[in-house]
């Protein structure tokens, strides 16, 4: 079964209390995402770090319910 948004974002919301969060459906098929996601958590991590934190978040679903995400970190201005 895909991860609807919603799921998406509730799960990064509940990692990153203060993220921004944009998430878009690429494909229309409830499988493959692209999400912008700001947090003052991400300060002074690598990028590679941020998207472990996002990733943590999915609690292991990436792979599974969802396909595919391509994602895009950075720190509030």
């Amino acid at each position: 079964m895909a991860m609807d948004a919603s799921e998406i974002e509730r799960r990064i919301k509940a990692a990153l209390p203060d993220a921004q969060i944009e998430i878009r459906d690429l494909a229309g098929d409830g499988d493959h995402y692209a999400a912008t996601v700001i947090s003052e958590q991400f300060r002074g991590k690598s990028r590679v770090q941020q998207h472990q934190l996002v990733y943590a978040a999915l609690q292991g679903d990436m792979g599974g319910a969802l396909h595919a995400l391509a994602l895009q970190t950075n720190v509030p201005d």
